[in-house]
């Protein structure tokens, strides 16, 4: 029982996993919003994963290694994919007479998230916070960005322009702020930060539908940045 038991979080992993190896192969055949919702599931696969370990206390060495090795397929390749694919397609980098390898930067960000994954697993400092921003959420921020005018000159820069910027955040000393709440008798002062974070994503999202992920994880990246400033 204790195997069976030992043995649920890693089985959310997987399920990670395998969300994000379908979202790969959907994103290089064209289907982006299908892609993007396996990358929606990943993401919940990812969050309970480290939840359901804690709450069962079932953390081992194993299923940080698996979780990490989701992770780069979930939030490195498949977003990877999925830029690739809208750079590619677009052919606006033939019209500005930019180098044809030009859609093939986009896989700096699976590369960039390779970097952050192994930073973290041996950076003994992000067990309350993060330093550098969480490959979920970059991915998340790409994944909200393909609903905006993508296939014009502006969306085609600014999506080139995101790519060296996300991977930049990814490895970066910046402290960012976790969302994992715990019970506190101070709560709302302890975690006003995520409480900000939480409100802002429900309106955008209720608002903008899924391009509010994109501002979302934009206005994280602010929040964190005024934190550290305040600190």
């Amino acid at each position: 029982m204790q195997k069976i038991i030992n043995n649920i979080p890693n089985s959310l992993t997987s399920g990670n996993l395998f969300c994000g190896c379908i979202a790969t192969v959907l994103a290089i055949k064209g289907d982006i919003t299908t892609a993007t919702y396996f990358i929606f599931a990943a993401a919940i696969f990812d969050f309970f994963d480290g939840f359901v370990a804690r709450l069962l206390k079932a953390q081992s060495p194993l299923g940080l290694q698996l979780d990490s090795l989701a992770d780069m397929v979930s939030f490195g390749v498949a977003p990877s994919a999925i830029v690739y694919y809208i750079l590619s397609i677009s052919q606006i980098h033939v019209l500005l007479e930019l180098p044809a390898f030009t859609p093939y930067l986009a896989f700096f960000i699976a590369v960039f998230s390779a970097l952050r994954l192994a930073k973290f697993n041996i950076d003994e400092r992000q067990s309350a916070e993060f330093i550098g921003l969480p490959t979920p959420a970059a991915t998340l921020f790409f994944c909200g960005l393909t609903y905006f005018e993508m296939f014009t000159v502006t969306g085609f820069y600014v999506l080139l322009a995101s790519i060296p910027v996300f991977c930049f955040l990814m490895v970066c000393e910046l402290p960012m702020f976790s969302l994992k709440i715990k019970k506190s008798p101070d709560f709302v002062r302890k975690y006003s930060w995520q409480l900000l974070l939480l409100l802002c994503a429900l309106v955008f999202i209720v608002v903008w539908r899924l391009k509010g992920i994109s501002i979302t994880i934009a206005i994280y990246i602010l929040f964190s940045i005024i934190r550290n400033i305040k600190k």
